[in-house]
């Protein structure tokens, strides 16, 4: 099952794997934070079950994580992924779905990991901080962002005449590689 937030383009490249045949894999449901999420479209026209949670839909935070849960549960999953989800996962589902959650994040972790490093603030920081490579981690998530055990990594280099959104673009490029292929990797171990 796969967890988004944006626009759905790792969501597609795991389900774009599968058609090639490069992951054996079926994906047993999509969980979304946002209601315009456009992953939504992507799993609709492949009549995968979309679960739309935004915390804002319960009393407090337990039930929405209780809520959560069952979800989860009901999709039956072997591994979760997180493919631009932006929402921290409770530790309580960490707890149950331990070693089996993972997420791709757009650096060479450690570096430029954690709280606030998502999405194009990561690439400002790599040029801001003038590196000469950068690329992307498939890592285990655990109940502290971008600190899990690192998986796979690709590099790529960066340009001096790279922005943020140049370098972001050929970064991506290698993210739609590298995740499904892990994803591949982890579902073999795992059998």
């Amino acid at each position: 099952m796969v967890f988004a937030s944006g626009s759905g383009s790792n969501f597609q490249s795991i389900l774009n794997a599968i058609d090639a045949g490069k992951l054996h894999a079926n994906v047993s449901g999509l969980v979304v934070s946002r209601s315009n999420a456009g992953a939504i479209q992507k799993a609709n026209s492949r009549g995968i079950p979309v679960y739309v949670h935004t915390e804002v839909d319960f009393q407090n935070e337990q039930v929405a994580t209780t809520v959560l849960l069952e979800k989860v549960a009901d999709f039956n999953a072997d591994i979760l992924v997180l493919a631009g989800y932006l929402k921290k996962i409770p530790v309580e589902l960490i707890n149950r779905y331990t070693g089996r959650i993972l997420n791709i994040h757009p650096s060479l972790l450690p570096a430029y990991g954690g709280k606030g490093f998502y999405g194009i603030k990561v690439h400002e920081a790599v040029l801001e901080n003038g590196e000469s490579v950068s690329g992307c981690t498939v890592h285990l998530v655990t109940e502290n962002y971008d600190e899990g055990p690192i998986l796979a990594q690709t590099t790529v280099p960066v340009y001096k005449h790279d922005t943020p959104s140049s370098l972001a673009a050929r970064v991506l490029e290698q993210e739609h590689i590298l995740y499904p292929a892990t994803i591949q990797k982890i579902l073999l171990q795992n059998q």
